[in-house]
């Protein structure tokens, strides 16, 4: 018998890689990894996930080798022997289980907080100084954070080039661990998308060309992994700051910044938006996804509450009240459209290991369990 998620079950080739189907496990941070280091139970974790059949993994975001990479100690590293060996065994541990693991890397730039990582260890990476609109809305993690909001000295030459080193080094780490792929945190008012912004990106240098960081990450790390491994790049239009901002306020403006990075390397677009079926322009039903494909013609994933009740809900960064919906139907309609590639399914399959394996056989879907947010189910 035919599922409802037949038609995502195609392959998908990018680069050297083959995906079996259309589904892939998103990236969310789980706080499981102390002192950096990936253990056990996080290898089980993805280990669970690949099992179902899933076409890849993308990984939690992985702090690069940056003392201003990410602020909390539970945060994985890619760097370092005990955790290289955890991520060594993580990888194994997918591909027995028949999966396909690509690593979030991730540089937390102006979100990464004094307060968690320590006074005296440095500051916030901030292409301008600044973190965000004064009204923006702190949308996690809203107390204790005085001292990492206010502003600090913009980036030097000498800091954007550590951290374009940072990338190529976490690339070339991950490659010796035989991922399938490397995946880029572009996205949500972090390092590279607040070059991206406007907001945060001032800089009357050729660093204020706010595609130019990116480009140079996607090149770095390009130039270090080869021509036959596929780039992804998560960006979004809000911010963590500020859940109202936009990252272009056009087609054209959006394409201005995407074109470059696709030019520059990046496979597949990883868009993040809060629901996958809001319209992202005026004049137009497509999705972030479907502008990111239509912009550059590279592949797209879709990502944004895919089987949660999501879109009347209070935006913020750790949805805990939302409830299992099976929206699937409306998925299903705009991936047959030809509007995205792929579709990322994150608190959902969070939520339940088995949560693909029960959409191949059109079984009900678990409700979630916000309990599931604080531990690895």
């Amino acid at each position: 018998m035919m599922s409802l998620i037949d038609p995502l079950l195609s392959p998908l080739t990018l680069r050297g890689l083959t995906l079996p189907n259309r589904v892939v496990m998103a990236p969310m941070t789980r706080y499981r990894s102390p002192l950096g280091v990936p253990t056990d139970d996080v290898a089980s974790y993805y280990g669970r996930r690949a099992a179902t059949g899933l076409g890849a993994i993308l990984t939690e975001g992985v702090a690069l080798p940056h003392y201003a990479a990410a602020d909390h100690p539970d945060i994985p590293r890619i760097d370092g022997v005990e955790a290289l060996a955890g991520w060594r065994k993580l990888v194994d541990v997918v591909h027995d289980a028949g999966g396909r693991i690509i690593p979030q890397l991730w540089h937390q730039g102006p979100m990464w907080n004094v307060e968690y990582a320590g006074t005296g260890t440095g500051n916030p990476m901030r292409p301008s100084g600044i973190w965000g609109p004064p009204d923006g809305i702190i949308s996690f993690r809203e107390e204790g954070r005085v001292e990492s909001l206010t502003p600090v000295p913009p980036m030097s030459e000498s800091d954007i080039a550590d951290i374009i080193a940072a990338y190529r080094q976490a690339a070339r780490n991950a490659v010796t661990l035989g991922v399938d792929g490397i995946a880029i945190h572009g996205a949500h008012g972090y390092l590279i998308d607040s070059f991206l912004w406007d907001y945060t990106n001032r800089r009357e240098d050729r660093w204020g060309e706010r595609a130019a960081f990116g480009v140079a990450v996607v090149k770095a790390i390009r130039a270090e992994i080869g021509e036959d491994m596929p780039i992804v790049l998560r960006f979004s239009q809000f911010k963590m700051q500020d859940y109202r901002a936009m990252l272009a306020d056009t087609p054209d403006g959006l394409g201005a910044l995407l074109g470059p990075l696709a030019d520059a390397g990046v496979d597949l677009f990883d868009a993040s938006q809060r629901y996958f079926d809001t319209p992202i322009f005026d004049g137009s039903p497509l999705n972030l996804a479907g502008w990111a494909k239509k912009l550059t013609g590279k592949a797209s994933m879709t990502v944004g509450g895919v089987a949660l009740d999501k879109a009347k809900g209070k935006a913020r960064h750790i949805d805990d009240s939302q409830q299992s919906v099976n929206n699937l139907p409306l998925l299903i309609e705009r991936f047959e459209k030809g509007e995205f590639d792929l579709v990322g399914v994150g608190r959902a399959i969070l939520n339940d290991p088995d949560w693909f394996g029960k959409a191949k056989r059109d079984e009900p879907f678990l409700p979630f369990d916000p309990a599931n947010l604080e531990r690895l189910a």
